[in-house]
């Protein structure tokens, strides 16, 4: 969308030590971060006041090359909705407070998209589709390419079309039951789909974050 390029930069480059690192740090995910261009909205874009003091989730394009970006997402991440009254972070293994508000916001206009698709140019017998940024990027710090939709019910029909050539399509459920039935619905709609249930109301960056890369690798059979 028109600005998100600019829009994705600027954020990035005020991710160094923000509220945004120390959030993906406690998420177990501060490694791979920087890879999918992280971002903290610090100082504002004109039009994003609104995202003040936020996440940033650019949606890179790999058709675009290194500072190909389709949209920009943002996640909230204030103090009173992510920690709890000892300071501690919730994610990745309490749910957190996000109350009266969502926990995600898109640009005005924006409709869903599939997260990390530079991961469907990477040559790889087997994808994971899961249900959220956090999770594919979770997956690619284990060394597993993954795509997300954004949430169970952002899931459009021609999302099918570049996983049919894949062996196998391991559709991680969220460990509730509209995460599980959302799988289902996702992999009876190829013919190489395989859903994965993690257990214990695990999602993948859960999961990695308490028994490691290897045991979600063994997982999903690799």
């Amino acid at each position: 969308m028109n600005g998100s390029v600019e829009a994705a930069k600027s954020y990035h480059q005020q991710y160094r030590g923000s509220p945004a690192e120390a959030y993906m740090a406690a998420r177990g995910l501060v490694e791979v971060a920087p890879n999918f261009g992280v971002g903290f909205v610090g100082s504002a874009q004109i039009g994003h006041e609104r995202y003040r003091g936020m996440l940033a989730i650019p949606y890179r394009r790999p058709a675009g090359g290194e500072h190909g970006v389709a949209t920009v997402r943002f996640r909230c991440i204030r103090d009173t909705c992510v920690k709890d009254e000892e300071g501690n972070y919730y994610a990745p293994n309490r749910k957190e407070k996000h109350e009266g508000h969502g926990k995600y916001q898109s640009l005005p206009g924006d409709s869903p998209r599939l997260y990390n698709t530079g991961a469907l140019i990477i040559p790889s017998p087997y994808i994971v589709v899961s249900e959220g940024e956090f999770d594919t990027q979770a997956s690619e710090l284990a060394g597993v390419p993954c795509v997300a939709a954004q949430g169970t019910g952002a899931w459009e029909p021609h999302f099918n079309l570049p996983l049919v050539g894949y062996k196998k399509v391991f559709h991680v459920a969220d460990g509730d039951e509209a995460g599980i039935k959302a799988a289902e619905k996702r992999a009876a709609q190829t013919p190489n789909g395989v859903v994965i249930v993690l257990g214990d109301d695990h999602d993948i960056n859960s999961f990695i974050h308490a028994e490691g890369v290897d045991s979600y690798r063994k997982k999903l059979g690799l």
